[in-house]
């Protein structure tokens, strides 16, 4: 098994061949999730699926290539929630109902989400009801849906706090959006709060996982650096549950 850090490595210096650069960014993979040539038709693929069809309400992360599935959601009528990057400002809650007409593809974009979407905390996620399923991107994914993001594990303790709170439990859907040269067809090593994909889109395919373990039921406390624990969300998370 090839550890997180060389395999991160390997699949970005592949990855910058198709990847487009964040104005902010640049090439620094570590910093966020790059778009690619082809995002879009992985976008196509999910709205195609009955699983979208019959969602109401999803998760979307801030990742570049998923821009055009967050203007799909707004277009068609698809409550979605989205963490703020680094999870420092908690959630933003999105609706069609927000978004004014002719404005659903700057809306989609992370500035237009801060000019029409709500924060919402915790605690109103939890009036909102169950999620329908999650969509991230990804620096590395394996068939087995074992998922490595950044390096930071920011997804993996929203996906810890959504369950947590019981938006979401073992059946709810992850799906992995990434380019075929961010597959890896072999076994990786992970952590137990490393969490597992259900389905794997790329501009080709999707594919679904075969499974081999199950995801984290909740936040691993003693893994968190000072710094995540310093979030806000997350001390709402302990009052939530009682916690000192």
């Amino acid at each position: 098994m090839t550890d997180k850090k060389n395999l991160r490595k390997a699949v970005w210096k592949q990855l910058r061949k198709v990847a487009k650069p964040d104005s902010r960014f640049h090439w620094d993979f570590s910093s966020f999730i790059p778009d690619y040539e082809g995002s879009e038709k992985a976008c196509d693929l999910i709205r195609n699926l009955d699983l979208y069809k019959n969602a109401s309400f999803v998760m979307i992360t801030p990742d570049n290539n998923l821009e055009v599935l967050r203007e799909y959601c707004i277009r068609d009528n698809k409550a979605f929630v989205m963490p703020t990057y680094g999870i420092v400002r908690g959630f933003t809650h999105v609706r069609r109902d927000d978004v004014p007409i002719g404005q659903e593809t700057f809306a989609s974009t992370l500035d237009g989400i801060d000019k029409f979407g709500k924060t919402v905390s915790l605690k109103e996620l939890q009036q909102f009801g169950k999620v329908d399923f999650l969509v991230t991107g990804a620096s590395v994914v394996n068939t087995e849906g074992v998922r490595f993001g950044k390096g930071h594990g920011y997804f993996d303790l929203e996906w810890a706090m959504f369950r947590e709170i019981g938006v979401v439990n073992e059946e709810t859907p992850i799906i992995a959006v990434i380019h075929e040269c961010q597959i890896i067809d072999e076994p990786i090593d992970a952590n137990a709060y490393d969490t597992i994909v259900d389905i794997i889109a790329t501009p080709e395919r999707i594919i679904y996982s075969k499974k081999m373990r199950n995801k984290p039921v909740g936040v691993d406390w003693p893994a968190l650096n000072e710094e995540l624990l310093q979030l806000d969300v997350l001390k709402e998370l302990k009052e939530i549950k009682g916690l000192k």
